[in-house]
């Protein structure tokens, strides 16, 4: 048997074992933990722009004719399809709930899988999702929108 100095304690098979499997498991974690990037996209019709998420008040000047934004502390996104003329739907994807986050081409979209809405009712203008947004009620006081 090999002698190991004073002080020195010879690693055995169970330990080279464990530590290779706690290193696995360490590398597994890691990159199943990813980080979720962030959305805070407002689109219009046509194109689409990166802001910070809204909050407070919003005006209806915020909200562009034949395109939308996307409230998402409100899980709201909000349509503006003819002028004066506002509608409000779940920023939910009804295929898998993923967030929608553009609003472009009169379709409000979803990122994961591709599912399409229409601006105006909500209805599914492109699968796979097959049941529409859910609608919200949005009033305008003033220049002011509210979602309820």
């Amino acid at each position: 048997m090999t002698e190991t100095p004073p002080g020195h304690p010879m690693a055995t098979r169970r330990d080279v074992l464990l530590g290779a499997g706690a290193l696995g498991a360490g590398a597994f974690l890691a990159a199943c933990g990813g980080n979720q990037p962030e959305s805070t996209s407002t689109s219009t019709a046509g194109t689409e722009e990166s802001v910070p998420t809204r909050s407070g008040p919003l005006k209806a000047s915020d909200v562009p004719v034949g395109g939308g934004t996307i409230l998402e502390d409100q899980n709201t996104v909000i349509t503006q399809p003819r002028p004066g003329e506002f509608k409000a739907f779940s920023a939910t994807c009804t295929h898998l709930g993923c967030q929608v986050d553009t609003v472009k081409d009169d379709t409000i979209q979803c990122p994961c899988h591709g599912s399409k809405y229409s601006i105006t009712d909500g209805s599914v203008a492109h699968g796979p999702t097959t049941k529409p947004l859910p609608e919200k009620t949005v009033t305008l006081n003033g220049d002011i929108l509210t979602i309820s």
